[in-house]
């Protein structure tokens, strides 16, 4: 980091534009999901996302995306929309009432609000208009999410699904082509030695 990345994410004693290696104290920061570009990937330019982070760590770690969304689905309402502006997970709770939405926000969701302590660019907070983030909900499969460390716990808890989609991801790369069905006992053989 440099001063002013360290400034951002909390780090102290750095001085300078010089980047230098640090070792990071705070387990919210550790991994990929504590780390501002995937956190401004995946927000939106005005607030936060939980959709957006829900869905990433369903698909890009955990290489299970959920269905696309139905051509109908009204946007969510923004803060300025109500007479009194409300947190985000307030206005998401709308998706999670009635279907079509509900199937698969109740998936997305409670990932993405659990990381609802970053700001839309990475910055630790404790409220969101005003509001005291609450970061607890469930997971998909039953897990209690209570912030970010648990959303790293519990993609810890799919390891197997994350080593496929890693070697599933490596491979397409490597190979310069999208992998197909003739490719998954490579795929399966290369997850299977990472994971050993």
């Amino acid at each position: 980091v440099d001063e002013n990345l360290a400034r951002h994410y909390g780090i102290q004693n750095v001085v300078g534009p010089r980047f230098r290696q640090v070792t990071l104290t705070d387990p919210n920061r550790f991994g990929l999901l504590g780390k501002g570009g995937i956190l401004v990937m995946t927000a939106l330019p005005n607030r936060t996302s939980p959709v957006l982070r829900g869905k990433y760590v369903l698909e890009v770690l955990l290489g299970t995306p959920p269905p696309l969304p139905p051509a109908d689905v009204p946007p969510l309402k923004e803060a300025g929309d109500f007479e009194t502006v409300q947190s985000v997970r307030v206005r998401l709770e709308q998706h999670r009432k009635v279907e079509p939405c509900r199937s698969c926000h109740q998936i997305m969701d409670p990932i993405g609000l659990a990381m609802e302590n970053f700001d839309p660019v990475g910055l630790w907070r404790a409220k969101d208009h005003g509001h005291v983030i609450d970061p607890a909900d469930t997971m998909y499969d039953g897990t209690a999410l209570s912030g970010p460390v648990s959303v790293r716990d519990a993609v810890l808890k799919h390891s197997d699904l994350f080593n496929l989609n890693l070697a599933e991801q490596l491979l397409t790369y490597g190979l310069g082509r999208v992998v197909d069905y003739r490719d998954m006992p490579v795929i399966r053989s290369i997850a299977g030695d990472a994971e050993r």
